[in-house]
């Protein structure tokens, strides 16, 4: 009897009892995985009453309405009510009602108060009742250039594996303008960067940007320290930069395969410990530091609590270096609202003024980025990308605690490319809790990630929908999807977008499923289409005009190898080294499988044209079990050749001439380099998040093969047109 109750109140929470896997098949999940979601769920509420109503039953509600639909609410039978509704704008609506309340339908978008007063009881305010009213748009934003039917084309670069003669041995934001200026000049309109996500200064080696310390703020590690002018104005800064032994260093970390993040950061934070009383030194009336003190103004107690958490970070994993983060932190400094937190603010002020300004810093050569994209006149410039979630013991899950539940981690599912599922190791948000807060974490979430760009990627986009949450302690397969409430979200997104003038695209790889398709789609969510994948029921690789105009159109993405490595085979050969096939039969139909896939690619760019079949590539038969015609041979031997540049050449083509509206490529690619970034499913096996690019920007924007490359992409774009 206690199962069923449990049961029942594991479905009202949204905890699901089955899905359907990657192979089609219904898959129940185990009673005993639903109660233990559960349990994490509702950790610190009564046991005894439905998750539903968990939330403090004082609270403010909120409705979510579509502009000029027509809501009506339901109200207390027999109750007579005055109602009011204040709009963001100031503007007052009023009128009475009774049993229910048919709202206004030429609200204006925004966020809005409305107040109901039972008629009998006016004057005990302290029987009014207030409700959060956000009117959305239908769709979200869209630049003109894609309305008018352009097709737009753009690079997605992990921001750290950029090299160049001037940084610090990782990508900086003056590489990012430094790209941004090259691609405008080729007909590119955008660059797409990795979550540029605030992540640890004390840690370094904490490296991933989808397990970050907080999403509302920048990595300063990104900071292009030779751009800033109290490091250049520093007499003590300068001479530390000239000294032979940081030269040295600089030229080491510039020179190594992989990102040092260890000696990068020292080096950035040495520097600018060193320029830091040089802005100290300002007079009061100077801009920049009223500037500052805007920034800092206008950033709250959030931009506060994660200059507070990074300051107490460096101090407490100075001194013992099993402080990761606040669950192993002493006692007294697991509490952002702490007597020692707050004893810990009034000792160390000047360290928590230093971090906000490194903040301030980041924010301002990001935005000098955007500047620099929208004076090349670039349709978007920017794309930014919005993590999935947190991670467990950083900053954002140390300020609002209640809203994540902390004895549960997002993952996905197994599926063919990954059999064991994943375990991202982030915690959810409790969609009850993100609701009883009338969503306002998640609307500054948007508003933090949709500032200095002009479009934004969301990770993962089916979390609007539903997320797949795994039992603390346990592996990726023993989890379950919770629900969330995807059209309040979806409006929220779309107002947001509207409001900021930010395109948005949504990452719909993996298990998609079907009720969240039409939902992006009809609310204006860019879908998100990978050449490897776009294959139809019979293997054929999809022709450039069956793809669908609400996308953006990719080669590969940073969890995906590489369009050699792909050829190659070098992720399945890598995933058998480290472990990640353990079952040998599935992996040797993977290796039969991609053979199908080069094969059926030949095929495709054959067709339509792209790869003639006197293209210089040598032929190797391979065994099949019926005699094949001259020109499959020719194809199949093709398909065992290594990768050619007519075969990277043709790939880049066919896809540039993709009816997609957005067109993302990676350098990697135009280099025709064959390690991947990640590697999911990965933490210490592979050295994920840390290879750079083969060659430097100067050299790479130089190079002739690379120009035509860009070239023909521009033409292709404009043949699609």
């Amino acid at each position: 009897m206690e199962n069923k109750w449990l049961d029942d109140l594991a479905t009202e929470a949204g905890i699901t009892s089955e899905y359907i896997n990657a192979y089609g098949k219904p898959q129940a999940i185990p009673a005993e995985t639903r109660h233990r979601i559960l349990e994490a769920m509702s950790k610190n509420t009564p046991v005894d009453r439905p998750v539903s109503y968990l939330q403090d039953p004082s609270s403010p509600q909120v409705t979510v309405i579509i502009q000029g639909q027509e809501i009506t609410l339901p109200l207390k039978p027999l109750t007579s009510y005055h109602w009011q509704i204040t709009t963001e704008q100031g503007e007052v609506f009023h009128g009475r009602c009774q049993h229910q309340l048919t709202l206004p339908n030429d609200l204006p978008l925004g966020y809005h108060t409305l107040t109901l007063i039972p008629k009998v009881e006016q004057e005990a305010s302290s029987q009014q009742q207030t409700m959060q009213l956000i009117v959305a748009p239908e769709r979200c934003y869209e630049p003109q250039a894609l309305i008018h039917g352009e097709k737009l084309w753009g690079a997605c670069v992990q921001l750290y594996t950029l090299r160049s003669e001037n940084n610090w041995g990782i990508g900086d934001f003056s590489d990012l303008k430094y790209m941004l200026q090259e691609l405008a000049l080729r007909g590119g309109a955008f660059v797409g960067l990795n979550p540029l996500h605030a992540i640890y200064p004390a840690m370094p080696e904490n490296a991933s940007p989808y397990s970050p310390s907080s999403r509302h703020w920048l990595n300063i590690i990104y900071i292009a320290v030779h751009q800033v002018e109290d490091f250049k104005d520093s007499a003590k800064a300068q001479a530390w930069w000239h000294s032979p032994e940081t030269q040295l260093k600089l030229q080491q970390a510039r020179q190594t395969e992989w990102v040092d993040y260890t000696t990068v950061m020292a080096l950035k934070m040495a520097a600018l410990r060193l320029a830091y009383p040089q802005f100290k030194n300002r007079t009061g009336n100077d801009p920049q530091k009223f500037a500052f003190q805007q920034f800092v103004t206008k950033g709250g107690k959030n931009l506060h609590s994660q200059a507070v958490y990074d300051a107490l970070h460096h101090k407490l994993y100075g001194e013992n270096n099993t402080y990761w983060g606040w669950p192993v932190w002493p006692e007294k400094y697991r509490e952002f609202a702490s007597e020692a937190v707050k004893e810990f603010c009034h000792s160390y002020p000047q360290e928590i003024e230093f971090f906000l300004w490194l903040q301030w810093i980041a924010d301002i050569q990001l935005a000098e980025c955007f500047t620099t994209s929208q004076s090349n006149h670039m349709p978007i410039g920017i794309y930014r990308d919005l993590a999935v979630g947190v991670a467990q013991g950083g900053s954002e899950t140390w300020c609002n605690r209640n809203i994540y539940c902390t004895q549960a981690s997002v993952g996905a599912p197994p599926d063919i490319l990954g059999p064991l599922g994943q375990n991202w190791g982030l915690p959810p948000m409790n969609p009850h809790v993100l609701k009883a807060q009338s969503y306002q974490p998640f609307i500054e979430l948007l508003r933090s990630n949709m500032r200095h760009c002009g479009a934004l990627r969301i990770d993962h986009v089916m979390s609007l929908l539903r997320l797949w949450w795994i039992p603390q302690g346990e592996t990726a397969d023993k989890g379950v999807y919770v629900h969330y409430p995807v059209d309040d979200l979806l409006a929220i997104l779309a107002l947001e977008s509207q409001r900021h003038h930010c395109l948005v695209i949504g990452e719909d790889l993996g298990i998609v499923p079907e009720e969240i398709v039409d939902k992006l789609r009809d609310r204006g969510v860019y879908s998100y289409k990978v050449f490897y994948f776009e294959r139809n029921e019979q293997g054929e690789y999809r022709s450039p005009d069956e793809y669908p105009v609400q996308a953006m159109a990719t080669i590969t993405t940073h969890d995906l190898p590489t369009l050699r490595g792909f050829w190659q085979n070098g992720d399945l050969s890598l995933g058998e080294d480290i472990g990640l096939y353990p079952d040998k039969a599935l992996l040797a139909e993977l290796y039969t499988e991609r053979k199908r896939c080069k094969q059926a690619l030949l095929a495709s760019l054959n067709q339509h044209g792209y790869l003639s079949e006197t293209s210089p590539i040598e032929t190797s038969p391979i065994e099949t079990d019926k005699q094949p015609s001259s020109q499959q041979t020719a194809l199949q031997g093709q398909a065992e050749h290594p990768m050619s540049a007519s075969i990277n050449y043709a790939v880049h083509h066919y896809i540039a001439h993709s009816n997609c509206a957005l067109l993302g490529l990676q350098p990697e690619d135009w280099l025709d380099m064959e390690n991947p970034v990640n590697i999911p499913g990965t933490t210490e096996e592979y050295p994920n998040w840390r290879r750079k690019l083969t060659v430097t920007l100067e050299a790479m924007f130089t190079d002739e093969h690379i120009k035509q490359l860009l070239q023909t992409v521009r033409e292709a774009r404009k043949q699609a047109s």
